[in-house]
C-alpha cells in the first residue's frame, strides 16, 4: 500500500507493531507510517519508529476514541498499537467510531499466534481471556480437565493473580507458562506450577506478558443449564436445577444476545445464560439488597463478573436496551410487571415465566390470553431414603409459560436512563 492512500477526507491508518519494532514491519507498513501527518501511540511505539517528520503524539489516558477521530479530521493519522489493533485493540474501536471505510488495518502476528506458536497449541482449539480492563475472574468459566487458556496481562503482576485464582477454584496443579516480549530480542519464558506461583504472588514479570494455562484435573463445570444446586450461595431463592436446565432450555441464548431475569435471587438464571457464549449478556433485578449482594457474589465465582444487578421494584425499574429474552422468576402478581417486560421485549424475543403456586398460575393463564404461547406443567421427583430402602420424594410441581413477540409486532422501546 503507497502513501498516496492517504488520499481523502480525514483517513486514518492503524498499524499494528510487535516487539521487535521497526525492523519487523514490512515496507507498506513503513510507507504508511512515514506518508502520516501525526503518529499517535503509546511512549513505547512512538519510540520504536525510526526517522520520520511527522508530529507524534501520545494518546491520552484513559484512551479516547474521539480524540483520535478528532484529529483525523485535517491531517493524515497514524495509529501505532500493538500486535493485530482488531484483536481487543485500538482498531476494533476506531472502525466502530469511523466506519470501515475510513479505517485501515495493517495487523502483525497478535500475542495470541506467538504464544501457541511457541506452545505448539492450536490457535481455535485455545480460550482467550484478556485481563486488560476487564476482570480476571472470567477464566474461571474457561477451567476445566485439560483446557488451554492464554491470558493477555493488564500487568506484570497478573501472572501471580492467575496462578491465585487456579488455586482458590481447585487446579492449582496446572502449569502456568509466562512468556514475556514476544517476537522480541528480550523474549523469555517461565514455566511452574499455579502452587509454585501462587506461594509467591507479588513476583514481577514483565509488564509485556501472556500467561498461559494448561488445565490439570479440577472441578470444572460444564457451560450447559442446569448446573449443580449447590455451586450456589443462596437463600432459598434459588431455582433449581431441573427446572433451571429447562428454563434455559425455553430461553434459547443466543450468541450476543441480552437477558433481563426478573426477580434474579440467587443470580442463577442469568448467570447460566451468560456461560453459554462469552458474548451473552445479562441483567438482574432484583428488590432486595442482601440477595442482589449474593446473586452478583455468584457470579464472579462462576466466571461471569458482567453480570449486572439493579435494585428496586419491578416494573419501576424494567429499563434499558431492549432485551432478546426474559425471564420473570418473580413478580407474577404485582400489576404491570407482565406488561412492562412485553413492550420492552425486542420482536422475535422469548418470554418465559414460571409458577409454583396457585396465585401466580392463575397470572400465567391470564397472560397467555393476552399474549398467546404454551404452558408446560413439570414435577421432580428424587430419591430418598425409607428407612432402610429407597422411595421417591416429589417436589411441587411447575408451570412454565412461553411466548415468543411477532416480529412484525412494533415494540415500545424502553427508557435507556441509567438506574
Amino acid at each position: 500500500m503507497s502513501a498516496s492512500a492517504f488520499s481523502g477526507a480525514g483517513p486514518v491508518f492503524v498499524v499494528g507493531i510487535g516487539d521487535d519494532g521497526w525492523a519487523g514491519l514490512s515496507e507498506a507498513a513503513r510507507a504508511l507510517v512515514g506518508a502520516a501527518d501525526m503518529l499517535v501511540g503509546g511512549a513505547r511505539h512512538l519510540a520504536m519508529v525510526e526517522g520520520g517528520a511527522a508530529e507524534r503524539v501520545q494518546w491520552p489516558s484513559p484512551f479516547s476514541v474521539a480524540f483520535v477521530a478528532d484529529l483525523a479530521v485535517s491531517r493524515k493519522v497514524c495509529v501505532l498499537a500493538s500486535g493485530d489493533p482488531m484483536f481487543y485493540g485500538v482498531g476494533a474501536a476506531l472502525v466502530r467510531r469511523l466506519g470501515a471505510d475510513r479505517v485501515t488495518v495493517m495487523p502483525v502476528s497478535s500475542s495470541v499466534s506467538l504464544a501457541c506458536a511457541r506452545l505448539g497449541w492450536a490457535v481455535q482449539a485455545v480460550a482467550v481471556v484478556s485481563a486488560v480492563g476487564r476482570p480476571l475472574d472470567t477464566l474461571a468459566a474457561e477451567l476445566s480437565t485439560d483446557a488451554r487458556a492464554l491470558v493477555l496481562s493488564a500487568d506484570g503482576l497478573t501472572p501471580g493473580r492467575v496462578a491465585v485464582l487456579l488455586c482458590e477454584r481447585g487446579f492449582g496443579t496446572s502449569t502456568v507458562t509466562v512468556l514475556e516480549h514476544l517476537g522480541g530480542p528480550a523474549e523469555s519464558v517461565w514455566r511452574g506450577s499455579a502452587d509454585a506461583l501462587a506461594a509467591a504472588p507479588e513476583r514481577r514479570f514483565a509488564d509485556l506478558n501472556v500467561v498461559a494455562v494448561r488445565c490439570e484435573a479440577g472441578p470444572g463445570l460444564s457451560r450447559l443449564a442446569g448446573l449443580p444446586d449447590d455451586v450456589y450461595e443462596h437463600d432459598g431463592q434459588l431455582t433449581k436445577r431441573e427446572v433451571r436446565a429447562m428454563t434455559l432450555a425455553a430461553l434459547g441464548p443466543r450468541r450476543g444476545e441480552l437477558l433481563w431475569d426478573v426477580g434474579a435471587g440467587s443470580g442463577s438464571i442469568g448467570i447460566e445464560w451468560m456461560r453459554t457464549h462469552p458474548t451473552c449478556r445479562a441483567v438482574g433485578f432484583e428488590t432486595r439488597t442482601e440477595r442482589a449482594e449474593r446473586a452478583a457474589a455468584n457470579a464472579i465465582r462462576l466466571g461471569v463478573p458482567d453480570l449486572r444487578i439493579v435494585v428496586g421494584r419491578a416494573p419501576d425499574v424494567l429499563f434499558g436496551p431492549a432485551p432478546d429474552a426474559i425471564f420473570i422468576g418473580g413478580g407474577l402478581t404485582v400489576p404491570g410487571v407482565v406488561e412492562r417486560c412485553w413492550a420492552a421485549l425486542r420482536p422475535g424475543g422469548r418470554l418465559v415465566a414460571n409458577a409454583v403456586v396457585a396465585e401466580t398460575e392463575a397470572e400465567l393463564l391470564r397472560h397467555r390470553a393476552a399474549f398467546g404461547g404454551e404452558l408446560t406443567r413439570v414435577q421432580v421427583t428424587r430419591s430418598a431414603p425409607v428407612g432402610r430402602f429407597t422411595g421417591w420424594r416429589p417436589a411441587m410441581p411447575v408451570t412454565q409459560w412461553v411466548a415468543v413477540k411477532p416480529r412484525f409486532e412494533s415494540v415500545t422501546q424502553p427508557d435507556s436512563r441509567e438506574e
